[in-house]
């Protein structure tokens, strides 16, 4: 009987030390805020005050997130009045094969923003990545590619027509420089790939608007330049174009100067040309503090103000909704923090920056 008292008192004490030794969990990454204490009124949602404004305040969204994460659904629904379809309707995802399509992510997509009262704006029908590598590795001819790329505009345009209320048709054509990128479709087809591609999504929606789209081409500089010359162009031509979205993935330590960018929308608006800040993102780097916080919501306020002085200006578009699905550790190989809500949802001091400056009168 002592026996086996003995050996039960020793397994509990082993038992006990061996919890107490096991390592703690790993500190998640640093989340960007405190949980707001429940006797704080929470803020009106960015959608309802985007409203009062008559201005558009969306998220690139994910069929992916949406059907797995019901925190994520709800959130996207609360917060935006515009839905950017992040990569769903990219041509690699939607047109998997030469003679097949796959519109059930697109589908979903479209019956979410329906459901819940939100604008779409398709994204892209146009680029040199993310497309199949049918596409890619194929020897097609002029006339191929002109046949494959005309095809595949009437057909994703067409299905979603009506519903979509602008499309990113050409995406990221030109280089630093602000020349034609050496591109599949600039090799096989020519220049006038990028007026074809506009024509065409005309034709099959006739009522959506239709935007060339670029990154680093937000400030005054030699890509903003030669995006200027080429929709200019376009327009001169009697192309169907309807503006311009400047993507605005900027960081902490490069930022285009709100002046330049208030200048470079003035510029486009004078060609009748809508303004859109399409894909916005504040890189901050794995190490987030205060300071870093307070910096990411003072450039959000100010890229949000540039654009609601603007004339021709009405969306702002942030690339994710929250950094728990975020591109950006994908992008850099390190995580960030670049959007409005943290890992855990929580909203960011960047949000409230965007809710008070939407809360302000003209």
């Amino acid at each position: 009987m002592k026996r086996t008292l003995f050996i039960t008192v020793l397994l509990f004490v082993v038992l006990a030390c061996s919890f107490t030794q096991l390592p703690t969990a790993p500190t998640p990454f640093p989340t960007s805020t405190v949980p707001p204490s429940p006797t704080v009124t929470p803020a009106p949602p960015l959608r309802s005050l985007a409203a009062t404004r008559g201005f558009w305040i969306g998220s690139a969204v994910s069929y992916e997130y949406l059907r797995a994460d019901s925190t994520y659904r709800d959130l996207v629904a609360r917060e935006f009045n515009l839905l950017t379809t992040e990569n769903d309707l990219k041509f690699g995802p939607i047109h998997p094969e030469l003679e097949r399509y796959d519109f059930e992510a697109g589908d979903a997509l479209m019956e979410f923003a329906q459901a819940n009262d939100m604008a779409v704006r398709g994204h892209t029908l146009v680029w040199d990545w993310q497309n199949p590598s049918w596409l890619m590795e194929g020897n097609y001819s002029r006339d191929e590619l002109i046949n494959i790329l005309r095809e595949h505009i009437y057909t994703v345009v067409g299905r979603y027509r009506g519903q979509i209320s602008a499309w990113d048709v050409v995406n990221e054509a030109l280089d630093p420089q602000g020349n034609l990128r050496d591109t599949i479709w600039l090799r096989g087809i020519g220049p006038d790939y990028i007026a074809l591609a506009f024509q065409w999504t005309h034709e099959a929606d006739p009522d959506a608007k239709l935007f060339y789209n670029d990154q680093a081409a937000e400030g005054m500089n030699a890509k903003s330049d030669g995006v200027y010359e080429l929709v200019k162009g376009l327009r001169d031509s009697g192309i169907p174009i309807d503006g311009v979205g400047l993507q605005m993935h900027v960081d902490l330590n490069a930022v285009p100067p709100p002046g330049e960018v208030a200048a470079n929308m003035a510029r486009l608006g004078e060609l009748g040309l809508e303004v859109a800040i399409t894909e916005m993102d504040v890189r901050l780097g794995p190490e987030i503090t205060p300071e870093t916080l307070q910096r990411q919501a003072e450039i959000y306020r100010e890229l949000l103000s540039v654009c609601l002085r603007a004339e021709k200006c009405n969306t702002l578009v942030v690339w994710g909704a929250t950094d728990a699905y975020s591109w950006l550790p994908e992008l850099t190989g390190m995580p960030d923090a670049g959007v409005l809500f943290d890992l855990h949802y929580q909203p960011k001091p960047a949000l409230e920056a965007l809710v008070k400056t939407l809360m302000l009168t003209e």
